[in-house]
Formats: structure tokens, C-alpha cells, sequence
């Protein structure tokens, strides 16, 4: 079973809006997964608009979980499944290649 782990390398943010400064527009992201032994990884991001009505958590006060949160949250629980399946796919494919690059008989 694989394990997977996602961290935050990046925050865009709108320096201002409305009443709120440094305003994450963006986050960018990488998901790591990893059966022990082999690894893959993705990196993507996410972008997001402030909206009213939510509570608005200042910058100074964020937490990579939250945002890892977010970002879940607004890709949906099918696409967070799929990228996590190509992740498992990937670290197959390098247990059992279905290509490999043997060297040059003649190059031995």
C-alpha cells in the first residue's frame, strides 16, 4: 500500500481585497507517494477566489493542512482518487516497466 504526501511549495496572493490583504489567489502543490522503497510524485496548483460569506483566515494565521484542504476541497474527491491512482500506476511501472533499454549487444 502505497502512502502519499502533500505539501505546499508556493502561495500567489492579491496583496488587497476588499478588506482582507494578502488574499491566496493560487497555491501550488506537490503530492508525493511512495511504497517504502519506490516514489512518484505530481505537482500542480490550484487557484481560488475569496468568496462571501466564508470566514476569511488571515495569511499570518494559515496552515499547510488548511490549504491542503482547500485544495482537496476544490478539486473534488474523484480527481484527488484518479491522481492518486497515476501515482500507484507510476511506482508499478517502475517495479514492472513495460519498456526497458537494454544495453548494446555490441556495445558490452
Amino acid at each position: 500500500m502505497n502512502t502519499y504526501k502533500w505539501t505546499i511549495s508556493q502561495l500567489d496572493c492579491k496583496p488587497k481585497e476588499a478588506e482582507n490583504s494578502n488574499v491566496v489567489v493560487t497555491a501550488h502543490w506537490n503530492l508525493d507517494a511512495t511504497d517504502g522503497t519506490l516514489s512518484s510524485g505530481a505537482y500542480g496548483t490550484q487557484s481560488f477566489t475569496l468568496e462571501q460569506g466564508i470566514a476569511f483566515t488571515p495569511f499570518e494565521s494559515l496552515t499547510e493542512d488548511q490549504v491542503i484542504g482547500w485544495i482537496k476541497e476544490f478539486m473534488g474527491a474523484d480527481a484527488v482518487t484518479a491522481l492518486q491512482e497515476n501515482l500507484d500506476k507510476q511506482i508499478t511501472n517502475l517495479i514492472n516497466p513495460s519498456i526497458i533499454n537494454p544495453q548494446l549487444p555490441w556495445a558490452a
